[in-house]
């Protein structure tokens, strides 16, 4: 692969913003490489994460922002995922609306093969400790900013 070409305009906060967009997309890229050998996309892997996370029996509403994705869209992957023995629902015994979500023996399978993140500790592994905890406190203020400006733009529509 060539090696990509500087971005260069007046504006410094969209040449950072591209060059995020790049990373973003390049590290992304090397991921989906590594779970292709399991069949697993990054959005699913995202979800089986997310629901080893929030515990077994989570409700999808909560699942949502740690995905972020709408509510309407993580019920649609997670009936896909149901669909392919990942996932198993079950109406709530107290509240017969809510939905839980927990993982199948397969589910937890594919979570235990997808956690193991090689590609992305060989490529975080070109920086420090000192560099990755900056990194750390930068990107954390981005996507905090991103989700204020995201309640701002919800607010006004």
């Amino acid at each position: 692969m060539e090696p990509l070409m500087e971005i260069v305009s007046d504006d410094e906060a969209h040449n950072v913003w591209l060059l995020l967009v790049q990373t973003r997309d390049a590290l992304f890229n090397a991921r989906q490489k590594e779970l292709d050998k399991y069949h697993l996309s990054i959005g699913r892997a995202s979800m089986l994460f997310a629901i080893t996370s929030l515990g077994d029996g989570v409700i999808p509403a909560q699942l949502s922002p740690w995905v972020f994705r709408k509510p309407n869209t993580v019920w649609e992957i997670i009936k896909r995922m149901e669909k392919d023995g990942l996932v198993t629902t079950r109406k709530d015994t107290e509240r017969k609306n809510l939905v839980r979500v927990s993982l199948t023996k397969k589910g937890e399978e594919l979570y235990r093969l997808a956690s193991k993140r090689k590609s992305i500790h060989r490529i975080m592994s070109s920086l420090s400790q000192e560099e990755l905890q900056l990194l750390k406190s930068c990107l954390k203020k981005l996507r905090d900013g991103a989700i204020k400006e995201l309640e701002t733009v919800n607010k006004k529509s």
